[in-house]
């Protein structure tokens, strides 16, 4: 069995034949570090920052990872224990402190995260390990050292920022997160950071806040992972899954809280769908992670997601013990979860109030529908793409087809919380591709077009396979985008967590 051995990695073996046009590298994140010392993490996001990175050259690949050493990590390493509190566990006082030590050192407020584990992404010409809180991490994607530090907070007014930009063909980045506005209130801002600057300036100095609008709840904010863009409109979905700012700020402190314990669903309030025109209302509560896609069309803004139906947070499913814990116990917790959908909405831009009652969406392609009531509002009922076993982590062709009418949407497939399938669906005619093997557990699929294709779908994907009763746990996959068909795969000879978001860099 040949393997290919280098300073880096060792991949054991490969089967099929690496395309010939992969030349860059595939980055992945996710928790690589569970316990400190004695002290275990308690939630499958607080695990500490492990990046992974796939290198393709002359038809071969190679396998390399690295903790990002943020303050989080090498404080962590370096006393042994937890030392911030992190998304599900709270970070106690050093025992070794005298009383009063430790009891003035919860008056010191909030000490916030930068376990920069959820995603990676481009701002100019660096590269940014990222996870929900102000803080984003630059990293040498070639040699996945970390380089420094960054504080959003010092450039524009936002709380923390978003996992999930929005990247424009020459560079631009948009992304979103909750901030205080106006008479003390809380907001959410559209943050703008330019491209590459011609004088080599670091891009992020120029950040600048282009949108800003308030938030439903005066000091409770909704939880936001992602947003939708179009040519000319930013979508925002406002959940009834809440942060508790005045328990953030005060419960934190004196009663030792984490993140998951700042969270409260408001059962009373419906969905709040904003653009930049009209502000509109869904019927019924979802709770909502991830968009998929938005596109203008005639007049209409069309919004694709991944909807959970009702209001708790899935969040409350992910705690390692549930995880950890026998198959049939996780199944019979998961029946309980909300269950989940891929919908669409289609939000009308030209409106007038005569129209009361009347459906205004005219697209021939859909069944959702919007209905203006005779308070002013328009309320939104979805078409569903997709009903079944969670469809989550979607990825589409970004590059052609981000903001633009398209057809095919790939993602994981969720069997009780457990990823155990990637799915291809034509959003058109809903037609749906699988590909699954036993006691394999994939991630997020990442699209990488072929360089001369045509059509949508002329691409591979790229997933990490995690295989923990194998001999050897975990592999690259690569898939032909079209029907899911293997192309080729790269084993690894070692254990491979799970891993959550990531980028294909050419």
């Amino acid at each position: 069995m040949p393997f290919f051995l280098t300073k880096q990695s060792l991949i054991w073996c490969f089967t099929g034949r690496i395309p010939s046009f992969l030349k860059g590298s595939l980055l992945r994140l996710g928790p690589g570090l569970f316990e400190i010392g004695d002290e275990p993490f308690y939630h499958l996001f607080d695990g500490q920052a492990l990046m992974h990175k796939f290198d393709f050259k002359n038809g071969q690949v190679t396998y390399h990872r690295k903790f990002i050493k943020t303050d989080a990590y090498v404080r962590a390493i370096t006393e042994k224990r937890v030392v911030i509190t992190e998304f599900g566990t709270f970070a106690y006082p050093d025992p070794c402190k005298n009383i009063f030590s430790r009891f003035f050192s919860y008056f010191k407020g909030v000490e916030v995260t930068d376990n920069c584990l959820v995603n990676v992404y481009p701002i100019g010409e660096d590269f940014y390990a990222v996870t929900e809180t102000n803080f984003i991490t630059k990293v040498n994607t070639d040699t996945l050292e970390t380089l420094k530090k960054v504080d959003m907070c010092n450039y524009v007014n936002i709380n923390g920022v978003t996992a999930h930009p929005h990247i424009e063909r020459d560079g631009t980045v948009y992304n979103i997160g909750n901030c205080m506005g106006k008479g003390a209130t809380l907001a959410y801002n559209i943050v703008k950071i330019p491209p590459t600057q011609k004088d080599k300036s670091d891009p992020i100095e120029k950040s600048k806040v282009v949108v800003q609008f308030p938030s439903a709840e005066r000091f409770k904010p909704s939880y936001v992972h992602s947003f939708g863009m179009s040519d000319n409109y930013f979508v925002f979905v406002e959940t009834p899954v809440k942060i508790n700012l005045l328990k953030f700020l005060s419960a934190w402190s004196i009663r030792g809280s984490n993140y998951m314990d700042c969270f409260e669903s408001n059962e009373a309030q419906g969905v709040r769908t904003r653009s930049r025109i009209v502000l509109l209302i869904l019927r019924a509560p979802i709770g909502m992670f991830h968009h998929i896609n938005t596109y203008e069309d005639q007049g209409f803004i069309v919004v694709d997601l991944c909807a959970w139906k009702g209001i708790e947070f899935v969040y409350n499913y992910l705690w390692l013990a549930n995880l950890r814990a026998n198959w049939d116990e996780v199944k019979k917790a998961a029946m309980m979860a909300p269950q989940p959908e891929v919908r669409r909405y289609v939000i009308p831009l030209d409106i007038h109030k005569e129209e009361q009652g009347k459906n205004l969406v005219s697209l021939p392609y859909t069944t959702a529908t919007a209905v203006m009531h005779a308070d002013g509002m328009i309320w939104l009922e979805p078409e569903v793409l997709f009903s079944g076993p969670p469809f989550e982590f979607p990825q589409i062709n970004y590059k052609r087809f981000g903001g633009k009418n398209y057809s095919y949407a790939y993602g994981l497939g969720l069997n009780h919380f457990i990823p155990d399938r990637i799915c291809k669906l034509n959003v058109k005619t809903k037609e749906t591709w699988v590909w699954q093997e036993p006691d394999s557990y994939p991630s997020e699929p990442l699209f990488v077009q072929t360089p001369d294709g045509v059509d949508e779908d002329d691409g591979v994907l790229l997933t990490i396979v995690v295989a923990p009763g194998s001999q050897r746990p975990g592999y690259l996959l690569i898939l032909n985008a079209k029907d899911l068909s293997e192309i080729a795969r790269a084993e690894v000879e070692c254990s491979m967590p799970v891993t959550f978001h990531g980028m294909y860099k050419p």
